[in-house]
C-alpha cells in the first residue's frame, strides 16, 4: 500500500501492468531509470513497477530539478521517463538539456498531451506515450531500450 491508501500494484494490474514484486527473470534487468513527473502518485507508482521489475529509480518533481539531479549524477540512468506538463520548465526544453549533457541519453516521453508527439520526437525523445496507458508496456519497452544500448 502507498501513503494514499492505494495499493499501486492493484491500480498497475488493471491498466495492464505487471504485480510480480521478483520480477520475471525474463526482464529483470539491474539498471537506473530518472522519472520527471509532477504528479506524486505517478512518481511513486513507477517507482514500485519499476522497482519490481530489478531497476533503481530516481525521480524529479519538474524539469529544474531533474536537470540538477542529472547533472549531479556521477553514475548517469539507463534512461529518463519525462513528463511534459509541469511547473516551470516543461518535458521539452528539460529533454533538450538533458541531451545537451548526454546526447546519448535514451528519453522517453510520457504524458497525456498528445499535441506534443512530433515535437517531443524532434527534441529527441526515443518515444512517445500517451497516458494513459498500460505501466507494465512502458517497463517492457524501456527495457528493450535499456538493453539495446547496452549492446
Amino acid at each position: 500500500m502507498s501513503h494514499y491508501g492505494i495499493d499501486l500494484r492493484a491500480m498497475a494490474n488493471m491498466s495492464g501492468g505487471r504485480t510480480s514484486s521478483r520480477g520475471d527473470g525474463k526482464s529483470n534487468v539491474m539498471a537506473r531509470v530518472l522519472v520527471v513527473d509532477d504528479q506524486e502518485f505517478i512518481r511513486d507508482l513507477y517507482k514500485e513497477m519499476f522497482e519490481s521489475r530489478g531497476y533503481t529509480v530516481f525521480s524529479a518533481k519538474n524539469g529544474e530539478e531533474a536537470v540538477e539531479h542529472f547533472r549531479e549524477m556521477k553514475a548517469k540512468p539507463d534512461a529518463v521517463i519525462m513528463d511534459h506538463r509541469m511547473p516551470g520548465k516543461d518535458g521539452i526544453q528539460t529533454t533538450k538539456e538533458i541531451l545537451c549533457m548526454d546526447p546519448s541519453m535514451p528519453i522517453i516521453f510520457s504524458s497525456a498531451d498528445e499535441e506534443v508527439r512530433d515535437e517531443a520526437i524532434r527534441a529527441g525523445a526515443v518515444s512517445f506515450w500517451a497516458k494513459p496507458f498500460p505501466v507494465g508496456m512502458l517497463i517492457d519497452a524501456t527495457t528493450d531500450i535499456v538493453r539495446a544500448r547496452r549492446t
